[in-house]
């Protein structure tokens, strides 16, 4: 059975029986409980759970739909109960099927009759959804916030390292000359879109479904803006069928998880190429790395393999809950219940990866001269070179470039660098060049030249670094 809930008994489904009232005359078979119950998984919610149900007594009290002492014997047996929870001492039924049959069957055994009130004008389809909304919420908060830990991490690393060498890579072949904190402070923007689509996602699930019911809304005379604004919601939803069926906040939350878990594989995948003996541009310490059962000498990155790898968890869990949803009909199916469990994995794995990614970059010590040593490998500096035909000569670009490219060939073939090639070589292919074309073509002149709007130069990178440490603040207090 799924979690710890307990199994079936006689006492179970009479108790399930009665939840439903008088539809049912049998109890479920086994393995209509087992594909039924959803209490293994859905518990996660308790908390939101007894917040919702809490809000819901608090606004029935108000309309004059339940007495005050109703909903006052209902709050201290809500706040009872989520204490068991707290305390491990909550026996969770499977018979009892979910979470919020489980707390109400609970509340009715300690407060009787007012306990059997509190389900008045609501539905479970109103109140799941009104949950995970909830949790998702809360989710997005926390992941947020070390979504700005790490991008602190990444920063400060950045201005550290605003002037080291590195090679700049397309098609993993070295390209450019740029520095290792301007590689870093790219993965700052990048979590920052991820801030911000988590930011926008959670803006637009901040409506609550609480009173739309089962489907069609209830004749009772409720507020729900009363119970929105209890449960940090901006507005109640529009519309009774669209609340109970959506789960697009759910799709988008894993949406903006999935691209953020493409960006720490991408970040992943090159802490393990920059550990690598080839590169060795980098070292984890003990904290972050394994060793081998047969090999002693190995230190393995297997955090960055696994956070690589937890994106595969994650951008499963999107494409498995768009499957879930593409054919519903509205308003509510069962198959929605399949919506919790991977939101809730991806979650756990977009955490863990976050928290471990966090850990690697304020851990790892950068070995420079290798860095320094590869940024000035494969003529990394043509383009200097080429760039200073356009500016100095006034050549076109595109003869600038077929010149580089023949000097390039040039020194390919004498086994040197474009910097180890005499002025009579390099005028032989264009005679305006000057011995000035010396000053460009080693890997600090051209960091240093790249000091346009977004560009590698090392007081770029100290200014963009300390631009997003401002914003971001300490973190000290909640920034």
């Amino acid at each position: 059975m799924p979690g710890n809930a307990k199994t079936l008994t006689d006492q179970d489904a009479q108790k399930a029986n009665a939840q439903w009232g008088g539809r049912f005359a049998g109890g479920p078979a086994a393995i209509m409980q087992d594909i039924n119950a959803s209490i293994g998984f859905d518990r996660a919610l308790w908390r939101q759970d007894i917040a919702g149900s809490k809000a819901h007594a608090a606004m029935l009290a108000k309309t004059g739909i339940i007495s005050k002492d109703d909903a006052r014997a209902i709050t201290e047996g809500l706040d009872q109960i989520g204490r068991e929870i707290t305390a491990g001492t909550f026996e969770f039924s499977t018979a009892l099927e979910d979470i919020h049959m489980n707390i109400e069957a609970r509340l009715s055994d300690r407060i009787g009759e007012a306990g059997k009130r509190l389900h008045t004008a609501r539905s479970r389809n109103d109140q799941v959804a009104t949950d995970f909304r909830l949790w998702v919420r809360d989710a997005i908060d926390g992941l947020d916030q070390q979504a700005a830990s790490l991008m602190r991490a990444l920063a400060r690393r950045a201005a550290e390292h605003a002037a080291t060498p590195m090679p700049g890579f397309t098609h993993l072949q070295t390209a450019q000359p740029v520095t290792f904190g301007h590689h870093l402070m790219a993965y700052v923007e990048m979590l920052a879109r991820d801030r911000g689509r988590l930011a926008d996602a959670r803006r637009r699930l901040n409506e609550s479904p609480l009173g739309s019911a089962a489907l069609a809304g209830t004749s009772f005379p409720i507020d729900r803006d009363m119970t929105a604004r209890a449960l940090g919601f901006d507005r109640p939803t529009a519309n009774s069928l669209d609340a109970v069926s959506d789960r697009d906040f759910a799709l988008e939350y894993l949406s903006a998880l999935s691209i953020m878990a493409v960006h720490l594989s991408r970040l992943a995948e090159e802490i393990v190429i920059w550990c690598s003996a080839p590169f060795s541009f980098i070292r984890l310490s003990d904290a972050f790395t394994t060793g081998s059962s047969i090999m002693p000498q190995k230190r393995n990155p297997d955090a960055a393999e696994l956070v690589r790898a937890k994106g595969g968890r994650i951008t499963g869990a999107l494409v498995g809950l768009l499957t879930v949803m593409k054919g519903l009909p509205l308003a509510y199916a069962k198959d929605m219940q399949e919506d919790k469990e991977p939101v809730f994995a991806a979650t756990d794995a977009a955490a863990l990866s976050l928290a471990a990614m966090d850990g690697m970059i304020r851990d790892l010590s950068v070995n420079a001269d290798q860095m320094r040593a590869y940024a000035g490998s494969g003529f990394s500096t043509a383009t200097d070179l080429a760039d200073w035909l356009v500016r100095v000569l006034k050549v076109p670009f595109r003869t600038a470039h077929h010149v580089t490219g023949r000097l390039v060939g040039k020194a390919e073939a004498k086994g040197v660098g474009l910097a180890d090639l005499t002025l009579e070589d390099m005028q032989a292919e264009e005679p305006g060049i000057t011995a000035d074309i010396f000053t460009v073509l080693d890997v600090d002149s051209s960091i240093a030249s790249r000091t346009s709007h977004g560009g590698t130069a090392a007081q770029n990178v100290r200014a963009q670094a300390q631009r997003w440490l401002d914003a971001l603040g300490t973190g000290e207090s909640g920034k």
